[in-house]
């Protein structure tokens, strides 16, 4: 069964869905507003305003546990909330100078917000960990901090107005809100300041630090991995390099990962200031719209590694036609373009291994000697369309029971997106649910939750296993290095055929799940755990995926053709 994610809302809809709290918020206050101009009583006022305070708190609560706040859409709101604090005073009786000029103080730092927000987001890091620009990125000012005090301000003017306080409560509240928020703002103009400052000096900098090549890198946030699997064998080899990001969140995951300089630089005409007379070539793990950008400079050699190597239709997309050289793993990369009509010549490509599974380890014996075997579960996610949504988690449940029945031990590692799946999320959670009751019950020692997903690496994952169950994805050619005998769901195409568009499938064991339903999956089960007849077939297809390289240096091979463009 093909699934795709359920459409967002889009248009006008999408943006009153979106608006719905902030513009009944408004409307309550403007009740509340209403009511004391005209009411006989304060309070008459009173339960369209506590309404309208309690819906800003929940829009804020996010911001109250140290998340982002949303400022511009509660503006109007609060704004009207001062204006009935200071009706409601007028018209019964209690306004007094204090508290009329602690409404207008507090509605000046409300109105500020927006420009303080213009000028806080002007805040951006350009550099880390290059020398001559400094040990720490600039940060944004906590503007969070000055909009939690201004509604704190609004809140303090009501509750005078209803209750005849002493106005001058309301007047020092809002005063120190005024000047947190013009701090505030100071801090984020210093900082735009020292930016342009950095950006001014950034090529100069840069070509004192005379890099020979960088790594561009520019993807949705959370997806780290990309990079994160590159990075160590590009520190191998002994050149200077920085990576090169086009977001702020990119930024700051890069940061996390290496002591090598990191550029912020988001917009096309900002590319000119990285780019260094000394640098030789440029590096992609993915094949982001965003590369344009730098592929652009011809007087660099353009190489594309990619994030994994699998029969997925992004494996043979067209635009690796734009670079350079292709990195690929074996010769079943350079096929697969061709069987898909993507014509590209053989100087395109140099074959250099995948040298991430450097350390995995190879079996060592049959998998039939193996009492309780122990089995990954490594499922992708759906893809961002539906030509390549190869999941099978919609299908996980069924399969990891049956291998509990079986008796064998779990290590269950989904892919990081699937958790952008109301529908995989699910089912994730109900297949650890599973595998926890069976430990409880049993005391199988399943590996789930954080402990796979993040404590352990992909490269734990394989040599915690003695077999795997996949779907069409990259961990299947890279765990195809360990000779371990492994199975993939067709999800997408027949058993009968998946083959013939994923031929990596003639060594696995494929369990049909297509239309949404498994099939075979015992026959398929006995073959991986017991007989395992595709043995001979894995180390064949092995050098054709992963090429053709000794054990001893498996990875010394990609360094040195790295080199060869250095």
């Amino acid at each position: 069964m093909t699934t795709t994610a359920k459409p967002a809302r889009s248009g006008f809809s999408g943006w009153l869905f979106g608006r719905l709290p902030a513009l009944t918020a408004e409307a309550l206050a403007l009740v509340a507003l209403l009511l004391a101009a005209v009411g006989s009583s304060p309070l008459w006022a009173l339960p369209p305003a506590v309404l309208a305070v309690g819906l800003l708190a929940w829009t804020w609560r996010g911001a109250l546990s140290g998340g982002s706040v949303s400022s511009g859409q509660t503006i109007v709101s609060r704004i009207l909330l001062l204006a009935g604090a200071y009706v409601l005073s007028a018209v019964h009786g209690s306004l007094g100078p204090a508290l009329a000029v602690g409404v207008g103080v507090a509605a000046l730092a409300v109105l500020g917000e927006p420009l303080l927000m213009a000028v806080s987001r002007s805040v951006y890091p350009v550099a880390a960990n290059l020398p001559g620009t400094g040990v720490r990125p600039l940060l944004r000012p906590n503007t969070r901090r000055a909009v939690l005090v201004n509604g704190a301000a609004v809140l303090v003017a009501l509750v005078t107005a209803f209750t005849k306080l002493p106005g001058v409560i309301a007047l020092v509240v809002a005063t120190a809100a005024l000047g947190l928020v013009a701090f505030t703002g100071w801090q984020a103009m210093t900082r735009v300041g020292a930016r342009h400052g950095s950006e001014a000096k950034l090529l100069a900098t840069l070509t004192a630090y005379e890099p020979v090549f960088l790594v561009h890198w520019n993807a949705p946030a959370g997806t780290a991995y990309q990079i994160a699997m590159w990075l160590p064998y590009l520190e191998r080899l002994g050149k200077k390099y920085f990576v090169l990001v086009r977001s702020e969140a990119n930024f700051n995951e890069v940061v996390a990962l290496t002591m090598a300089p990191v550029i912020l630089r988001s917009g096309l005409t900002e590319i000119d200031d990285v780019i260094a007379p000394s640098l030789r070539a440029a590096f992609y793990v993915n094949t982001a719209t965003k590369n344009n950008h730098v592929i652009r400079y011809t007087n660099l050699t353009h190489i594309q590694l990619n994030h994994g190597d699998s029969d997925k239709v992004p494996s043979h997309n067209p635009v690796f036609r734009m670079y350079d050289k292709n990195f690929v793993a074996g010769q079943a990369a350079v096929d697969r373009f061709a069987a898909n009509g993507v014509s590209m010549p053989a100087e395109m490509f140099a074959i250099v291994g995948r040298p991430q599974v450097e350390h995995v380890a190879i079996a060592t014996e049959p998998i039939s000697s193996i009492a309780k075997p122990r089995v990954l579960y490594a499922p992708t996610w759906a893809g961002f369309y539906t030509d390549s949504n190869y999941s099978s988690l919609l299908v996980g449940y069924d399969i990891i029971k049956a291998l509990v029945a079986r008796g064998c031990s779990v290590v269950f590692r989904p892919h990081p997106y699937s958790r952008r799946s109301a529908d995989l999320t699910r089912e994730c959670e109900r297949i650890r649910v599973l595998l926890a009751e069976d430990r409880r019950a049993n005391g199988t020692p399943h590996v789930f939750g954080a402990k796979a997903e993040t404590e352990m690496s992909v490269v734990d994952c394989f040599n915690a296993s003695d077999v795997m169950v996949s779907d069409v994805s990259s961990v299947v050619a890279d765990y195809l290095y360990s000779e371990k005998p492994f199975a993939m769901v067709a999800v997408s195409a027949p058993a009968a055929t998946f083959t013939d568009d994923f031929p990596l499938g003639r060594a696995a064991y494929v369990i049909d799940a297509y239309g949404g339903r498994v099939q075979g999956l015992d026959p398929a089960l006995d073959d991986l755990l017991g007989s395992d007849p595709l043995a001979s077939t894995r180390r064949d297809l092995k050098k054709y995926y992963l090429g053709d390289i000794p054990a001893d240096g498996y990875a010394q091979h990609f360094l040195d053709e790295a080199s060869r463009y250095l």
